[in-house]
């Protein structure tokens, strides 16, 4: 599994680093979850997942603070050691003299956010779930059309950054042209999201590169998307049965999750950028509980109930 330096951490919460002599970008964190380590500071380690981010809140420091100097520094120390990746204060609470050194010590960053505790914890799990998601990349371009995250798939050249320029041009938002990176956050959600390089650029042969956001203003681009539904683009084959009824849906797999699949013939005259957009209207209106295609098998099927 990859890691997030705790260097990103504190950055993206802006956290106060009380030992700021120990070097955060070597500190790496594994694990998305988040303990506040309440039973360890009564002395008991069995099952303790020291991998995890250890939070320090009001009930905790309140318990400690009750503490002899002896006991307390002990406590401290049987925590700090166990090898965690950075002792985490929340509330703006000011760490004492004891925890400090012994952080210092140790090697273990000690942190302080502002934040109240059960806010910090969610964030963090929220963030850490999303950076230490199961990731793979592929070829594709996702655009955000209507609030739908579309990644379009195809051969190379076939037409997918077209297709998103034009989208572009109507008012949607390219998340990645060229590379999709597609995180796994849980059972039901993927994000796609740029490789840095490439972030905000798309490649039109013939042409070269464009920034986007430079050509177009920030309010083209996005930085990630939940990828809700694909289309595949493909050269047009006379001989192949396409679906022109839509009654059952099709889908493909990223990561072991399920996500709906458009296959979509390419040939002259085919307007791809009102394809996508359509596409992606339908699906929210599935989404919402009406099926056109349902509807006109219901028609039919009441047509066919008069005629007996």
């Amino acid at each position: 599994m990859h890691g997030v330096e705790i260097t990103e951490l504190v950055e993206k919460f802006q956290l106060k680093n009380m030992t700021p002599d120990i070097d955060t970008d070597k500190i790496v964190l594994t694990h998305p979850e988040v303990n506040r380590p309440a039973l360890q500071l009564a002395g008991f380690f069995d099952h303790f997942d020291n991998e995890r981010v250890q939070i320090i809140g009001n009930v905790e420091l309140a318990y400690i603070s009750a503490m002899e100097h002896d006991v307390k520094l002990k406590r401290y120390e049987q925590l700090v050691s166990s090898k965690i990746p950075c002792l985490l204060f929340s509330r703006g609470t000011t760490p004492d003299e004891d925890v400090i050194m012994v952080c210092n010590y140790y090697g273990v960053p000690c942190l302080v956010s502002e934040k109240t505790t059960s806010d910090l914890m969610s964030e963090v799990i929220r963030w850490l779930k999303v950076k230490l998601a199961p990731m793979i990349s592929i070829h594709g371009v996702l655009v955000d059309v209507f609030g739908e995250g579309v990644l379009i798939m195809g051969e190379s050249g076939i037409g997918k950054s077209e297709a998103a320029l034009e989208l572009i041009k109507r008012g949607h938002r390219l998340v990645t042209d060229d590379v999709v990176e597609i995180r796994k956050v849980s059972d039901d959600t993927l994000v796609g999201s740029a490789p840095d390089i490439t972030k905000h650029l798309i490649e039109l042969r013939g042409v070269g590169i464009i920034d986007v956001k430079a050509l177009f203003g920030v309010e083209s681009v996005k930085d990630s998307q939940q990828i809700d539904m694909v289309i595949k683009l493909e050269e047009w084959d006379k001989d192949r049965e396409y679906d022109r009824l839509g009654l059952e849906d099709q889908y493909t797999e990223f990561l072991g999750n399920r996500v709906v699949c458009h296959s979509i013939p390419i040939r002259p005259g085919r307007n791809l950028a009102i394809i996508t957009e359509t596409a992606a209207v339908n699906y929210r209106q599935k989404k919402m509980g009406y099926n056109a295609a349902q509807e006109l098998y219901r028609r039919v099927q009441a047509s066919f109930a008069k005629t007996d």
